[in-house]
């Protein structure tokens, strides 16, 4: 299933991507959970009933599958063999790949959705940069999660624009504040249920920017896969249901190229992972 989150009829409603065309929302609650994190929480199988509501599709706007989630996103950095190449080089430093995985985290505010508008703020950034990722979320948490067991904590996969304001995360020498200005997480355009993604270390992955390929790698050249990272991250922190995990993006980033490109107003970034669908924003 591709679990959603909409806004129709001014309200925020969740449920799922009808096959035959349009939406399926789930009740209100009492009858069922709230949001997408509320049903995660209550640990049942999904099971859209007869009682949810068909919308047809253009009378609803999609948003994030989850639009605020509880904590940061957690992302993983350097994760492409191909993209800490040639961000090193990019910064004249000696090429040495990660023994120990990059970690750090998008703010919740930073969370956008599919086809939305990004605002560029000449006076916070010029160098606003596109990452495509494939990124998890956590159906079941848990501390010292085995890495033989750890796909069957995840719920889904979607695609994360990990937007990075390259001037800012090198001026701070640190992630944090490059990567959490408004709306530089966009997120969707749904969530794909496990039981739809039959390996997700062999998905084809690519971005594109005003139609002209700028990434395309496949997941399966992680340098620390899905169930590596999330043995990783559980032995530190507990993890939750509706955690949600940006895995890394392969090379072909703005800063590296030769000279280096950055987002402008009137572009268009298309993210697009093989059985996720694509993910597309506009920048203003």
């Amino acid at each position: 299933m591709r679990v959603v989150t909409v806004r129709y009829a001014g309200e925020e409603r969740w449920g799922v991507l009808d096959p035959e065309g349009g939406f399926r929302l789930a009740p209100r609650p009492p009858e069922a959970p709230a949001t997408v994190l509320d049903h995660l929480d209550e640990g049942v199988p999904l099971r859209p009933g007869d009682d949810w509501e068909s919308v047809p599709l253009e009378d609803a706007t999609l948003l994030a599958p989850i639009p605020v989630p509880r904590r940061n996103v957690i992302c993983m950095g350097l994760n492409y063999a191909d993209h800490a190449e040639e961000s090193m080089r990019a910064k004249g430093r000696e090429v040495v790949l990660p023994e120990h995985p990059v970690v750090f985290t998008k703010a919740t505010t930073s969370v956008t959705g599919p086809d939305s508008e990004i605002v560029l703020e000449p006076d916070v950034t010029e160098q606003m940069d596109w990452e495509v990722e494939l990124a998890l979320v956590m159906g079941r948490g848990g501390r010292h999660i085995a890495a033989a067991d750890a796909l069957q904590h995840v719920f889904g996969y979607t695609i994360i624009n990990d937007l990075s304001a390259r001037d800012l995360q090198f001026r701070h020498k640190q992630f944090f504040l490059g990567k959490s200005l408004d709306s530089a997480c966009p997120m969707g355009p749904w969530i794909t249920t496990v039981d739809e993604v039959e390996d997700p270390q062999a998905l084809d992955i690519r971005c594109r920017v005003n139609g002209e390929m700028k990434q395309e790698a496949n997941t399966s050249l992680m340098i620390f896969g899905i169930a590596r990272t999330i043995e990783i991250l559980s032995g530190i922190l507990r993890l939750q249901p509706g955690d949600i995990i940006a895995t890394g993006t392969p090379a072909g980033v703005g800063f590296a190229r030769t000279p280096p490109q950055y987002l402008r107003p009137g572009d268009r970034v298309e993210c697009e992972i093989a059985g996720l669908g694509v993910l597309r924003n506009y920048f203003i």
